[in-house]
């Protein structure tokens, strides 16, 4: 039986890159989605089995490019998403315009299974623009594609993310640290090769759940998250609970750089819990139970943040 060919938007991002490995190693067939083949190609190269793996560059708005990879598909995985806008990388664009276009074709194609990650705790946000757009995103996915898989992960860590590793570059260099609403917002972290087995999983088998909230096995507020990552690069820093409107000036200059550290919009995030909501059912709910845990993991990576560097590491 030939391998099934998995199209995938957003390849080159933590979970696309993990998962592209996860998938090749079951013989299953890749085609990677790029917006820069130079930048990105090769490092997909080196995630898959030799002859599995196809990379293809595209802007994720070349209609007709997209619908001849869709008609080639039987699986088609959106992990494309954005934590900031820059530009014509909008919220509206990223999060409502492209999984809606890309569902619609999935569903005229009538590939086997269209996988969409969303986020968790968005409902409640109402005054998110973030959360706004991967709301509206989920409703027309719904609509165009009725059987669609929709993930909803809390915070995803892994090497790779932009979450402990920045968290642990800036406790790193500054003796003190920001506590927006107290440090008291919940969050259940996940470990990216549990959102990618899962993800292999929903493809390999089928399931009747058609939205799944994803969370990993302890809940922490903010506050614990910093704890734990200072405890594991061996610092100690001075804690400052911010006031909004402070919160939101920082942000404001924040903002204007290219990568910036946080956004108005984030902060607004930020005031409500990322756990599930009771209205859908969860990974543990439905097995799968995603039992990596934040410390050790993040134990196997933090030694770049520790005084001597990778000589910190522990000895086998």
């Amino acid at each position: 039986m030939k391998p099934k060919n998995c199209l995938i938007f957003g390849a080159s991002g933590q979970i696309g890159r993990n998962l592209i490995r996860r998938l090749t190693e079951k013989s299953l067939k890749v085609t990677a989605v790029t917006r820069n083949l130079h930048q990105k190609g090769y490092v997909l190269k080196t995630q898959a089995n030799p002859g599995y793996i196809d990379i293809v560059e595209c802007n994720i708005f070349d209609i007709n490019k997209i619908e001849q990879l869709i008609k080639k598909a039987d699986v088609c995985i959106n992990l494309v998403g954005i934590l900031f806008e820059k530009g014509a990388s909008n919220f509206t664009n990223i999060h409502e315009k492209f999984p809606s276009m890309i569902s619609s074709l999935c569903h005229k194609h009538k590939i086997d299974k269209f996988i969409h990650l969303s986020a968790l705790g968005i409902e409640n946000a109402k005054d998110s623009k973030y959360a706004i757009s991967k709301l509206k995103g989920e409703i027309a996915v719904r609509e165009n594609f009725k059987d669609s898989i929709i993930l909803k992960p809390s915070i995803i860590y892994s090497v790779d993310d932009n979450f402990t590793t920045m968290l642990m570059g800036l406790l790193n260099l500054s003796p003190i640290f920001p506590l927006y609403y107290g440090g008291k917002t919940k969050f259940m972290p996940l470990h990216c090769i549990d959102i990618c087995n899962l993800i292999l999983d929903l493809i390999e088998k089928d399931t009747i759940e058609k939205t799944i909230e994803c969370v990993g096995p302890d809940e922490l507020t903010f506050k614990e998250i910093i704890e734990k990552l200072l405890k594991l690069i061996e610092k100690k820093r001075l804690f400052i609970p911010i006031p909004l409107f402070v919160a939101n000036t920082m942000a404001t200059f924040f903002q204007i750089l290219p990568k910036p550290l946080i956004t108005r919009d984030q902060i607004k995030l930020l005031y409500y819990d990322n756990i599930p909501t009771g209205k859908y059912k969860t990974n543990f709910d439905i097995g799968k139970n995603f039992r990596l845990n934040f410390d050790n993991e993040v134990e196997k990576y933090c030694y770049m943040w520790k005084e001597t560097g990778e000589y910190a590491k522990k000895k086998p």
